[in-house]
């Protein structure tokens, strides 16, 4: 064993069936994240598809332990083929874009996946119930895509991904208002992550280490798709390092989501289907469809302050990151003023500390924010129809 080796040394299913552990290795640090299950695994389900799914799993886990190190080696437990391994290689390099950007590290040639040409895979053809699993953020996107699918007329169930202590209280006010059935899935880092200095630290694709989770909850508990709410504005990065585009939101984009559909496929099933149903919508689209929904506005929010792993929000909009700049605009653009101040409890328009956040939505700073907001154009077409509307003439940044 090569001691600079990152290690993805082996996982467990425990005896209840309701847990898996995933155990990582670097040098003399050894690492442990659970997964803990609402319900146990049901006797039934395929063995060799579950074995595959946790397997993946495993794989997309280690993003958060591998950066923390960057190694130059990779050993893994599993025989990957060219393709797999490409696929890896991909979601390492480009998932973790922001974090290699942020930190300075020379990422190209970075990730190498081991991999054997003899190599074969057959992905298990099984049938599954025609039931949606909808992941659930407690955000205006998860919202408009439940509203849409209930008119439709879908079996959806919800699905969380709960990394704090107790569930975040916008995902349990919202999914109350929808009354939808939840699977909660618990995820426990490894506190080594945030006990020690370590070295790196950074952004992961965190949407892409849901959607494998997702894939888990699909294969257990039989669902035929998993819905991820993403609009097109996704796909748009933020700045360009070392000859590559750096998006933030990279795992929530056409891209992945294409790589993840294919994978998925060709590897693990052809029956369970991922995709986004607000993947043709801008995000001026998507608040236009959330403002008709006012039994929300009470208990929504987009900001990501709520959902830190080791700091519990005190407010739902901390009213000073950029995700809560754009989302104020976005709907100040559809609702009235009274309203969107309601639902913020702060007019954003009137603080001249997010002068500089505003123009870096605009294309007029620095660069786009480094979070999940639309495009620059955007965000001029919010503020123009704000300015056009005339309501909030007053606002300092108006």
């Amino acid at each position: 064993m090569n001691l600079d080796n990152f290690i993805f040394e082996s996982y467990s299913v425990l005896p209840n069936n309701k847990e898996v552990h995933f155990k990582y290795q670097y040098k003399d640090l050894k690492f442990t994240e659970k997964i803990l299950l609402p319900k146990e695994i049901p006797p039934d389900v395929n063995q060799t598809l579950l074995k595959i799914t946790i397997e993946n799993l495993h794989l997309i886990l280690g993003i958060s332990y591998f950066k923390t190190f960057c190694p130059k080696t990779i050993e893994i437990p599993y025989e990957l083929t060219q393709a797999q391994a490409e696929f890896w290689n991909t979601v390492y390099t480009i998932g973790l874009g922001e974090f290699f950007y942020k930190n300075k590290i020379d990422f190209r040639g970075l990730i190498n996946f081991p991999n054997s040409i003899n190599t074969k895979v057959s992905p298990i053809s099984e049938t599954k119930k025609n039931r949606v699993l909808l992941g659930i953020g407690g955000g205006k996107d998860s919202i408009v895509a439940f509203e849409m699918l209930k008119e439709q007329k879908k079996d959806v169930t919800g699905f969380i991904l709960d990394s704090q202590e107790t569930l975040p209280q916008v995902q349990v006010d919202v999914t109350k208002i929808m009354e939808i059935e939840n699977i909660v899935i618990k995820r426990q880092l490894d506190h080594q992550l945030f006990n020690l200095k370590l070295g790196f630290n950074g952004h992961v694709p965190i949407t892409a280490i849901y959607s494998f989770i997702g894939l888990l909850l699909a294969v257990i508990y039989g669902y035929s798709s998993i819905i991820i709410p993403n609009g097109k504005s996704a796909n748009f990065g933020n700045v360009n390092y070392l000859g590559t585009e750096i998006n933030h939101q990279w795992s929530k984009s056409e891209e992945f989501e294409n790589l993840f559909q294919d994978y998925v496929r060709t590897n693990i099933s052809p029956n369970i289907k991922y995709f986004s149903n607000l993947r043709t919508y801008s995000e001026m689209e998507i608040a236009k469809m959330f403002s008709t929904h006012k039994k929300y506005f009470s208990v929504f929010s987009s900001c990501n302050r709520n959902f830190k792993i080791n700091e519990r929000a005190s407010k739902r909009w901390c009213g000073k990151c950029a995700k809560c700049a754009f989302v104020f605009i976005i709907l100040a653009a559809n609702l009235s003023k009274e309203v969107v101040i309601k639902i913020f409890d702060k007019n954003l328009l009137e603080d001249s500390e997010l002068i500089q956040m505003y123009k870096d939505l605009i294309g007029k700073g620095t660069m786009k924010p480094f979070d999940c907001v639309g495009t620059f154009e955007e965000s001029l077409q919010a503020l123009n129809i704000i300015k056009r509307n005339g309501e909030f003439d007053a606002s300092k940044i108006i």
